[in-house]
């Protein structure tokens, strides 16, 4: 009663205002009362036909959507046309000039490390300036717990299952790429900079790479044209007579190694690598930005343990030496965008800040922080997956806005081709989705499933609010015994194990949204759970299904490749 009554209301405001301006019109120009009337009737059916076209065409694009959702996930596919059919409202993404693009991917870093996500000393104002400049994805996915692997995946939008970058030496267990391995990433993959190149993109990278260090996987050999860092992570210092400090590279050329010729003090955690990774930046921004679109993807590594700043930042965090680490890379943050602003770029220009995975709790105080999600990197829990996730495009992106949908990096690919113009490869399976709209209409959502692998094993799989767990496992005890662990404190009964533990018989299932932490799976006897697991085991079955796994690039080490 009271929703007629409200509806009887507004209707009788609307006649009444009609009314008053037919009466104004007639007052103030001298019309002919029933022209007037005329006048005002025809303007009022076309504004109702103009109203019921455009309705009309939201519905068809709507079942439209409905329909193509619904013959993906049944085939088991999750192709690059659930999208861009909402162009037909938007108009496409492409232009005859392209955006630059920077990709800023941290080391290590967790959820819970940034001010904007309540981290409680406040000591990123540059990247929580970007967030409340730009759309906060709070959603967003690695595709591995830790950093080849997701590396990997967010460079060529495939999941490490497919791309290769995974070990099957031992089922279900973690790989990347130390001094010693063999492998690298395969010629096959198609890398976002060389899909961008022929849209005339300039690629750089600076910082650390991971995706293998023997001459046929480095950088320039897939598709970037400039880089300055180094293959691996920053450990050491080796003896240089069975194991050599890590290089660093200026393009295709070694320039040194680390601890040698480029000093890092590890006891005191001070180095001035991050500084030269900042001043590579701005160099390579004010070098590129008259010339075309470039990408530039910047890696620092300096929050991955053993952590180091420069002189002049250490010791000036409450947090400690990570803290330190944290405040350095922020200013370099500061630094990239008031480039792109001194140079006139900034509106021009889409970045995206992340991390490779979360936080490593194992570092104890040399590490970050995840919020309030279970466990660290290493791990399928939420802490060792859900990482920060932030676009910036002024004018493009709206400032402060926020997007529930469930992301991952592999989209990047996607969405940076489907924004730059650049051709998708059509030959192989995309885990990505190309999500442009996503970020110009934040309260747009597709229901997706989003598969969380440790090594190859698939471990959970999570689609809109639930995360269903077939696998599960933490540390292994033999790194328990060593003082090693992933869950720090946050150990529960049959969920984090540590060994592997099966559970596809009887899944455990949270309301990830509800329990973001994983503190309460939901009981198997009620409708819920029953409802959900069914649709989330056809979701695997169909994943499974029409998986044809890359071959293991993470198998073999030999110390004769260092």
């Amino acid at each position: 009663m009271e929703e007629e009554q409200e509806k009887e209301n507004e209707e009788r405001k609307e006649s009444e205002q009609e009314e008053r301006t037919r009466k104004k019109t007639i007052a103030e120009h001298g019309e002919d009362e029933k022209r007037v009337d005329e006048k005002m009737k025809n303007e009022h059916e076309e504004l109702k036909e103009d109203e019921e076209e455009k309705e009309g065409l939201i519905g068809r694009v709507k079942e439209y959507m409905k329909k193509k959702i619904e013959e993906e996930e049944e085939e088991g596919r999750y192709r690059l046309l659930l999208l861009p059919i909402l162009f037909i409202l938007k108009g496409s993404p492409v232009t005859a000039d392209p955006p630059n693009v920077i990709i800023m991917l941290m080391d290590d870093m967790g959820w819970g490390d940034l001010g904007w996500n309540g981290e409680p000393s406040r000591e990123t104002p540059n990247i929580d300036r970007l967030a409340a400049e730009g759309l906060t994805v709070p959603h967003m996915y690695t595709a591995a717990p830790l950093c080849s692997p997701s590396r990997a995946s967010l460079l060529t939008g495939r999941l490490p299952i497919r791309n290769g970058f995974y070990s099957d030496n031992t089922h279900g267990m973690n790989a990347y790429t130390p001094q010693e391995i063999v492998g690298g990433i395969p010629d096959e993959e198609v890398l976002l900079p060389e899909a961008l190149a022929a849209r005339n993109y300039t690629s750089g990278l600076i910082g650390k790479w991971h995706l293998g260090h023997r001459d046929q996987y480095l950088p320039l050999k897939h598709g970037f044209h400039s880089w300055f860092g180094a293959p691996n992570c920053h450990f050491g210092p080796y003896s240089g007579i069975t194991t050599p400090n890590i290089p660093v590279f200026r393009d295709d050329h070694m320039l040194g190694r680390y601890y040698k010729d480029f000093a890092i003090d590890k006891n005191k955690g001070v180095s001035n690598m991050t500084e030269l990774f900042i001043q590579e930046a701005v160099e390579f921004i004010e070098r590129e930005s008259s010339k075309g679109p470039f990408f530039l993807f910047w890696t620092p590594d300096s929050i991955h343990a053993p952590t180091y700043s420069s002189p002049h930042v250490r010791g000036t965090s409450r947090r400690g030496r990570y803290g330190d680490a944290v405040k350095e890379t922020d200013a370099g943050v500061g630094a990239i965008v008031e480039a792109l602003r001194t140079q006139g770029v900034d509106n021009n220009t889409l970045i995206f800040f992340s991390s490779d995975n979360g936080a490593a709790l194992v570092s104890k105080e040399d590490g970050g922080s995840n919020g309030p999600f279970l466990c660290g990197k290493q791990t399928t829990f939420e802490g060792g997956m859900r990482a920060p996730g932030i676009f910036w495009w002024p004018g493009v992106i709206p400032a402060g806005s926020v997007s529930y949908q469930v992301m991952t990096h592999m989209d990047l690919f996607s969405t940076v081709a489907q924004i730059a113009g650049a051709e998708i490869p059509s030959d192989r399976i995309i885990d990505g989705l190309p999500l442009y709209n996503s970020l110009v209409h934040p309260e747009l959502e597709i229901l997706r499933p989003v598969f969380l692998y440790r090594g190859d094993r698939l471990m959970a799989v999570r689609k809109g609010s639930y995360k269903m767990h077939l696998w599960t496992f933490s540390t292994p005890t033999d790194e328990l015994a060593r003082g090693i662990n992933f869950c720090p404190g946050e150990e529960i009964p049959n969920l984090t194990t540590p060994i592997p533990t099966n559970h596809t018989g009887q899944p455990i299932l949270f309301n990830i949204e509800v329990d973001p932490g994983e503190k309460y799976p939901l009981s198997r006897f009620t409708q819920e759970y029953s409802k959900q697991v069914t649709e989330l085991q056809q979701v695997v079955s169909d994943h499974e299904a029409q998986l044809v796994p890359g071959e293991p690039m993470l198998n073999w080490c030999d110390n004769a490749v260092m």
